[in-house]
């Protein structure tokens, strides 16, 4: 089992920053290796909402579809994979503060369906690709 933290501020209102994140099919935009991200649910987002993403990772195309777990509108928004080759559970929180927006995330995943062997380096791997998104996110905004 791999967990990754990452944050970053954002000198932006935490509700500008919320409504883009959750809108998941803005991922390619901001998330190296994400190809594509679309809703398989009617809005408003919510829990129970769906989705199905398709990403690359280490060479890899991994098709995802994942569903919201949790949903707190302009707080958190938590989504697990109901069906992947790399089972994922995603937290993201925003948080106001007093120059703008922590927005942070809690990336768990089992690695055992992919890579138990090198489970250290697949750790370290992801944090550096979610740190990388993250930053991409900050500049977008």
């Amino acid at each position: 089992m791999i967990k990754v933290n990452v944050s970053v501020n954002i000198n932006k209102p935490h509700q500008e920053i919320f409504a883009y994140i959750a809108n998941f099919e803005n991922n390619p935009k901001w998330q190296g290796g994400m190809l594509e991200a679309t809703f398989t649910s009617d809005g408003p987002l919510q829990k129970g909402s769906t989705d199905e993403q398709v990403a690359t990772f280490l060479g890899k195309k991994i098709y995802t579809t994942f569903k919201v777990i949790q949903f707190e509108k302009d707080h958190l928004i938590k989504i697990n994979s109901v069906e992947s080759s790399f089972p994922i559970t995603v937290t993201r929180i925003v948080e106001p503060t007093a120059d703008g927006t922590k927005v942070s995330a809690i990336v768990e995943g089992d690695a055992s369906k992919f890579f138990k062997v090198a489970e250290g380096l697949l750790k370290a791997m992801v944090k550096h690709s979610v740190t990388s998104d993250y930053k991409r996110l900050k500049k977008l905004m």
